[in-house]
């Protein structure tokens, strides 16, 4: 068998490993717990991330026990930032976002997770996006499809990346792979981290994400404008 035909079977076979055991352990979290670190990670975020009115933010419907980013959405969307989740075009594509409120016509898509119906297609400049197991270097581990990877590779300029979950999912490597792009920040309910060259950096006032933030969106503005020009 090839070298590389057998490392990437050995890959696949332990990220499934991984994956099983990430979900079993995020499953039997007790609810009170849960909803304890829901409230931590609702706080942070909020403090860390405020979005100005102008941002599109990208979030996702809870799914196997994740935290659930719709009461910070609420929040962000009372100061004027627009909301928008994911919908699966086809394998193997990026995703794209359709625009969310209260009350927004809705439909079941993949694994019958809820997707807007005829609503706006948005671009985000943001998007929070939720691991099954995250690793020191900030790389995410999902559930194997490759849509945000590929979401964040074709969006330009390249969306705010943050990553939520809880401090259980960690891991100390998810192996990443060329394809695998790494988060900006990761947020838990243990706190705020921006993922720098050295990997994970704690930040203890997590309202100075919020400087680290502004400076990677407008670094990013400025080459998609030079992109663009060339």
């Amino acid at each position: 068998m090839d070298m590389k035909v057998a490392n990437d079977a050995d890959l696949k076979a332990w990220r499934k490993a991984q994956r099983a055991e990430l979900l079993a352990r995020r499953n039997a979290v007790p609810e009170a717990q849960r909803r304890q670190w829901n409230a931590q990670l609702t706080q942070l975020l909020s403090e860390a991330f405020p979005a100005p009115s102008w941002m599109t933010v990208g979030f996702y419907w809870p799914f196997q026990g994740e935290f659930d980013p719709r009461f910070v959405i609420r929040r962000l969307r009372r100061f004027g930032a627009r909301a928008a989740l994911p919908e699966v075009v086809r394998k193997g594509e990026p995703l794209q976002f359709r625009e969310w409120w209260p009350g927004a016509p809705m439909a079941s898509g993949v694994y019958d997770l809820p997707v807007p119906q005829g609503t706006e297609l948005l671009v985000p400049q943001a998007l929070l996006i939720p691991p099954i197991g995250f690793d020191a270097q900030g790389y995410r581990l999902g559930y194997g499809g490759g849509f945000f990877d590929r979401t964040l590779a074709a969006l330009q300029p390249r969306p705010l990346a943050i990553g939520v979950g809880f401090e259980i999912s960690r891991v100390a490597s998810i192996r990443p792979q060329p394809h695998d792009i790494p988060m900006d920040f990761i947020v838990t309910e243990a706190g705020v981290h921006y993922v720098g060259k050295d990997g994970l950096q704690a930040i203890g006032d997590p309202a100075r994400a919020l400087g680290l933030a502004d400076a990677i969106v407008r670094e990013r503005a400025r080459l998609a404008r030079g992109a663009v020009a060339d």
